[in-house]
């Protein structure tokens, strides 16, 4: 049986006002955006993560169902399901408010991905959080651990309790994503290079950060990378970020990165193969960007 990957993280509907005032939900979360995008690649896709037996609920079971993501444990360890309302701007970028509770109930330990990611809230909202360091950690010895940061300060704050949270993931992890806005709310003052120095600085192989329309940038031992944004006409922003890192997963899973058998290799990644990663990271992502809501591409429509 192929070994695949595991997201772990919430999942939630997100609430969207546009310019018109109109409203729309779409099932979504940082995570379950994720394994959605993961399986509607081709990859074989679990999702541990927690919604309730109630109208939300039921329209991300269902969204998951059809992407062909599998769930991982019992998602039912919340009364009610989260919901993030988002406020579409001229530019169509998303401002979120948030009604959440995360929690997560046992991953069984038989549990035997090629690769762990978490994200976003999943990875630093308690009580859910602690359940998830010790999940990745647990997997680490046999999987590779990734992490997108996707701060959301709105719910979280910021300051030192947060950097602190964060950066223990980011200890325990293979690869980080971040954007630039994802630094400056945990690093203010500091230049983007610096952080993300600081962040690779803590262990992982390499660190990818999103810049919008400056493109994208990849750091590890070996130096930076950089690549240009793609132009698109933009629809909304929603799940642009967690598109880019599912897209970052694929690309590295076509080439044999994957797996604690890689470690060494995704440390030392050729120039040529670092650019190739990014670029199908950021056609994916502007697929994402180019249609409402959390509507990530499949296979066919990459080219």
């Amino acid at each position: 049986m192929e070994r695949g990957v595991l997201v772990v993280g919430e999942s939630l509907v997100d609430i969207v006002q546009t310019l018109s005032g109109h409203l729309h939900e779409y099932a979504g979360g940082s995570a379950a955006n994720v394994a959605v995008a993961l399986a509607r690649l081709g990859r074989p896709t679990r999702l541990a993560t927690s919604f309730a037996r109630d109208h939300h609920g039921a329209m991300i079971a269902a969204h998951l169902e059809r992407a062909g993501v599998t769930l991982a444990t019992d998602p039912g360890a919340v009364e009610h399901t989260s919901t993030a309302r988002a406020t579409i701007g001229t530019a169509g970028a998303a401002e979120y408010s948030f009604d959440l509770d995360w929690r997560l109930l046992p991953v069984p330990d038989d549990e035997d991905p090629l690769v762990a990611h978490t994200c976003s809230l999943g990875a630093v909202l308690a009580p859910g959080a602690d359940d998830v360091l010790a999940l990745l950690t647990r997997l680490r010895e046999r999987a590779t651990v990734t992490y997108d940061v996707n701060a959301r300060p709105a719910v979280t704050g910021t300051g030192p309790e947060l950097v602190a949270t964060v950066e223990r993931m980011v200890a325990v992890a293979d690869l980080v994503k971040a954007s630039d806005e994802d630094l400056e709310a945990l690093y203010p003052g500091r230049s983007l290079a610096d952080s993300a120095a600081a962040l690779l600085e803590l262990g992982p192989a390499a660190v990818a950060v999103t810049r919008g329309a400056d493109g994208a940038l990849w750091l590890d031992r070996e130096g930076p990378v950089e690549i240009e944004s793609r132009p698109v006409v933009v629809a909304d922003t929603i799940g642009a970020g967690d598109t880019f890192g599912a897209g970052l997963i694929d690309a590295l899973w076509e080439r044999g990165r994957l797996g604690a058998d890689a470690r060494a290799a995704l440390a030392s990644l050729p120039r040529a193969e670092v650019t190739e990663v990014l670029e199908h990271a950021a056609r994916a992502a502007a697929v994402t960007v180019s249609r409402p809501g959390a509507d990530p591409p499949y296979r066919h429509e990459l080219g």
